[in-house]
């Protein structure tokens, strides 16, 4: 199996720095979560891993070969907006999307039974597109996505529409893909199914890298600053301490908060203000912070940092050089 290879990828549309000179890698048997908010640059960097647009500076490499017509032959792209065919009924669009890849019509035909009874879904070989649910659908594009076996796969939230039974399903068969050796970029915004499934992350932000590298090397940098607390009673407690600047809450409801720990806060801090208000404390730990509070933190500091140079004489980020050259399409 082949290593991603992302170096140095610049892409500009007119006046937007859609991804400004990232680099990182998705190795064989891993999941790389490629993650960053809304207008990030994940969806251009995507289209450039799989030659749906070209970068305009830097290299995209799998198998130490620049992507292309070549890659896209062994390559699974599951793009977030569904792209099956409304009135195709399911066995014919499966077969279609199949040949499109270059797979005989007996092997596509075997693959096509395996994979829709594997998915639960044999029964649907005959229906249209637009009779199925929007779950039925996610998983009739997953099995296209997946049915010519092939070497990258690119996950852009995967697990849209789909009910937790079906998302379990869904899992298990990309862990199965991970172990068989497969290299996989899964993008998503859902971070519990991150933390899951993910052996490495590259966060992104405004078109650059803010967090990269082995997801448990990761939550050890951030250090075990936050607080995990389930309670019976009220949560009014929490209001003084983060109006101190003692703690932010990154979440909280009538039983149970998440708080981040600043300004070298101790734990037991916490611990005595809850005590003082609740009726009941059934757990109180301190923890690694999740994804989603790594995602938050860093993001907000990262477009705080460009705002402060921005603003600055001669401030805001650099342009792609002159020597690059741009190609159409769209962030």
């Amino acid at each position: 199996m082949h290593t991603l290879q992302v170096q140095g990828v610049t892409k500009q549309y007119e006046k937007v720095l859609a991804v400004n000179n990232v680099s990182f890698e998705a190795q064989p048997g891993r999941i790389l979560g490629l993650l960053g908010p809304n207008g990030a640059g994940k969806t251009t960097t995507i289209r450039m891993i799989t030659y749906i647009t070209i970068p305009d500076s830097g290299q995209i490499l799998f198998g130490n070969e620049r992507v292309g017509p070549k890659s896209q032959e062994i390559m699974g792209y599951l793009p977030e907006e569904r792209g099956l065919y409304k009135k195709m009924k399911v066995g014919e669009q499966l077969m279609y999307f199949a040949e499109l890849k270059g797979m005989p019509k007996k092997e596509a035909r075997e693959a096509i039974k395996y994979w829709l009874d594997r998915m639960g879904a044999l029964d649907w070989v005959s229906k249209e597109t637009n009779e199925l649910s929007k779950g039925m659908q996610q998983k009739i594009q997953f099995i296209a996505t997946i049915l010519h076996d092939p070497k990258l796969l690119i996950l852009d939230e995967p697990f849209g529409g789909l009910d937790p039974i079906n998302s379990d399903l869904l899992q298990s068969v990309i862990l199965e893909l991970k172990d068989s050796g497969r290299t996989i970029v899964f993008a998503s915004h859902r971070m519990e199914q991150v933390e899951q499934l993910c052996d490495d992350i590259c966060l992104v932000s405004k078109g650059e890298i803010v967090v990269n590298g082995p997801l448990n090397e990761v939550k050890k940098r951030y250090g075990k600053n936050t607080v995990m607390i389930d309670f019976e009673g009220s949560d009014a407690f929490l209001d003084p301490l983060e109006a101190s600047g003692a703690v932010r809450v990154n979440a909280r409801s009538t039983r149970h908060a998440e708080i981040r720990l600043l300004n070298g806060t101790p734990s037991k801090q916490v611990l005595k203000a809850a005590l003082e208000h609740v009726s009941d404390i059934t757990r109180f730990e301190l923890v690694e912070p999740p994804m989603r509070e790594i995602f938050v933190t860093a993001v907000t500091e990262q477009q705080g940092k460009q705002a402060l140079e921005a603003a600055q004489p001669g401030g805001g980020l650099a342009a792609p050089s002159s020597s690059a050259q741009p190609t159409g399409g769209a962030a």
